[in-house]
């Protein structure tokens, strides 16, 4: 099968950024007989591949990337933005792929066998569940911050009542109406 390339990237190794181009990162999995074809292509399109029948998506949005993989019988979002790993239901991978695109992302398959990896070789025995999605690291620095901001003003509220008896009247009705 012949690699499907159909986006404009920097000649060269990479750009003066350190972005490397699709090109060099093609070159590089070929070394491991891996080949990237562009997921939207009507070539490949015209294949009319399930995507779940896949192994591995590779993700680009301007100099960012990432990749989609399945490791032993579940997909997986390796983005590097978010806290960790996101597992993807196989319904869900199709939707989660054209949610990426509709968002500029390109997506690329990585065509052939890729290399073992002791997680693969583990989750073909176990299935995990995740209780919790994975936030952006971004959003979850947020709202740390915004849960220290909470707390200090709590802690300033109690400090200026500790002690001192005192409650506005409000708060003398707010506790009369509790008890």
């Amino acid at each position: 099968m012949e690699s499907i390339f159909h986006e404009k990237q920097p000649s060269g190794n990479m750009d003066d950024s350190g972005f490397f181009s699709i090109q060099v990162i093609s070159n590089a999995l070929k070394v491991w007989g891996l080949e990237l074809i562009l997921f939207n292509s009507p070539e490949y399109q015209r294949l009319r591949i399930d995507p779940i029948n896949e192994r591995s998506f590779i993700c680009n949005y301007k100099e960012h990337w990432f990749t989609v993989r399945k490791l032993g019988k579940q997909w997986f979002n390796l983005n590097s933005l978010l806290t960790g790993p996101e597992l993807i239901s196989d319904t869900y991978l199709a939707l989660s792929l054209a949610q990426l695109q509709q968002e500029g992302y390109s997506i690329f398959v990585v065509k052939g066998d890729l290399p073992d990896c002791e997680a693969d070789q583990l989750l073909q025995m176990i299935r995990v569940q995740q209780m919790h999605r994975p936030k952006l690291i971004g959003e979850e620095l947020a709202q740390l911050k915004e849960q220290r901001v909470h707390k200090t003003d709590l802690e300033r509220v109690l400090e200026a009542n500790d002690g001192s008896g005192m409650l506005d009247e409000d708060e003398e009705d707010l506790q009369r109406a509790l008890h």
